[in-house]
C-alpha cells in the first residue's frame, strides 16, 4: 500500500488478484476442492476461504492469518438446504433463514452427529456457525465448490477487515493462492452473529443485520456476556479489527498530530487529516465506509485516529462494536 492507504500499482497488478468471470470462478472452486485457500468478496467484507471439511486446509487457514485456534470460523453454504447438513435446524432457526438469508446474519447452531465441517473450524465446541452470503460471487463460488466453505475475514488477526481485493494482497502475501476480485464489499462490516442455541437467542457480535430486526422476528435477544478468552463466535477477542496506530473513539476535539474518521455534517477541525464516513449521517454508508478509510488513515505521519461518536442504533451498533475492540489494549 502506497502512504496514502490506497493500492499501488504493484498491488493491483498482483497475478493472484483475479476478475470474477465463470472461468475464474471455476479455478477457484477446483483450488479449494485441493485444499488451497481462496479470498472472495461477500457482502460484509472479503473472506478467507478453505475446504470446511478438510483439516489440513482449515489449519492453514489459522496459520494464514495467525489466528488463534480457540477462535472458531464461520461457514459459508449457498443455501438453506446446505446448512442442514451440518447443524440442527430448529424452527426458530428456520424462521431467521428464511427472512434473513441470504444475507449478513450467522447463526451459531448445534452441530448435527454426522456433520462434515472440521473440527477445527468450530474451535472444539459441540456447535457450527453457518451462514448463507448474500453476495452473486461467493454464492456461485459455493455452487461451484460444492462443499462448505470456512471462511473468516481475509486479514492477519487482529487486524482491519479486507473490503478490497487489495487490502487481501497487502495483508496474506503468499498464504493465499486466489483472490476473486469482485470490487468493493457494499455492507463493510462483518455479518451479526446470533447464538440460537440458548434458551432466548443471544447477539454474540452485532453487524450487518440490525438487532432492530432479529427482535422484530424472534422477540427478545441477549446480549452476549461470555468470556473473550473462550469465544462461541468470531469477533469477540477484547482486541480485534486494530489499525497499526492509537485509535481514539467518542472524541470531539483534537490532539496533536492526530487524524479524524468524522461522521455527520458539522465535522470539528483542528486535525492533520480528515475522512468523513458519511457526511450525510447515514449508518449504513458510514458501515460501508468503515474498514476502508480505516486503512486510509492508518499512516505513519499521524500520532493516532480518532473517531467521532456514532449513533449506537442500527448498524451504528455494529460500526461502534468494531472500533471499541480496535481502540483496546493489545496483548
Amino acid at each position: 500500500m502506497r502512504e496514502d492507504g490506497s493500492a499501488d500499482k504493484f498491488t493491483l497488478m498482483d497475478a493472484r488478484i483475479v476478475p470474477a468471470t465463470t472461468e475464474t470462478i471455476a479455478r477457484a472452486a477446483r483450488l479449494l476442492r485441493e485444499g488451497r485457500l481462496v479470498a472472495f468478496p461477500t457482502e460484509t467484507v472479503y473472506g478467507l476461504g478453505g475446504d470446511a471439511t478438510n483439516d489440513a486446509a482449515v489449519a492453514a487457514i489459522f496459520a494464514a492469518k495467525a489466528r488463534p485456534r480457540f477462535n472458531p470460523l464461520i461457514i459459508h453454504v449457498p443455501g438453506l438446504a446446505e446448512a442442514e447438513a451440518l447443524a440442527v435446524i430448529d424452527e426458530r432457526a428456520r424462521r431467521a433463514a428464511r427472512q434473513f438469508w441470504p444475507g449478513p446474519l450467522t447463526l451459531v447452531l448445534n452441530r448435527r452427529s454426522d456433520c462434515p465441517v472440521s473440527l477445527l473450524a468450530s474451535a472444539g465446541l459441540d456447535t457450527v456457525a453457518v451462514r448463507v452470503p448474500a453476495h452473486p460471487i461467493a454464492l456461485a463460488l459455493l455452487r461451484e465448490t460444492g462443499r462448505p466453505v470456512a471462511a473468516p475475514s481475509a486479514n492477519r488477526s487482529g487486524r482491519v477487515s479486507p473490503t478490497e481485493a487489495a487490502h487481501v494482497a497487502a495483508e496474506l502475501g503468499d498464504a493465499v493462492a486466489l483472490i476473486v476480485d469482485g470490487g468493493a464489499c457494499p455492507v463493510g462490516v462483518e455479518s451479526t452473529v446470533l447464538d440460537l442455541t440458548t434458551e432466548t437467542p443471544t447477539l454474540l457480535r452485532p453487524g450487518g443485520e440490525t438487532l432492530e430486526a432479529l427482535t422484530e422476528l424472534l422477540g427478545p435477544v441477549d446480549l452476549a456476556s461470555g468470556s473473550p478468552e473462550a469465544p462461541r463466535s468470531p469477533g469477540q477477542l477484547t482486541s480485534h479489527y486494530a489499525p497499526v496506530l492509537p485509535l481514539r473513539v467518542n472524541a470531539i476535539d483534537a490532539h496533536p498530530g492526530e487524524a479524524l474518521l468524522a461522521f455527520g455534517a458539522n465535522p470539528p477541525s483542528g486535525f492533520a487529516s480528515m475522512l468523513n464516513l458519511s457526511p450525510r449521517g447515514d449508518l449504513v454508508e458510514a458501515a460501508a465506509n468503515l474498514f476502508a478509510m480505516l486503512r486510509r488513515l492508518d499512516r505513519p505521519e499521524f500520532s493516532a485516529i480518532t473517531v467521532m461518536p456514532i449513533p449506537e442504533r442500527g448498524l451504528g451498533r455494529a460500526i461502534n462494536d468494531r472500533l471499541r475492540r480496535a481502540a483496546a489494549p493489545r496483548p
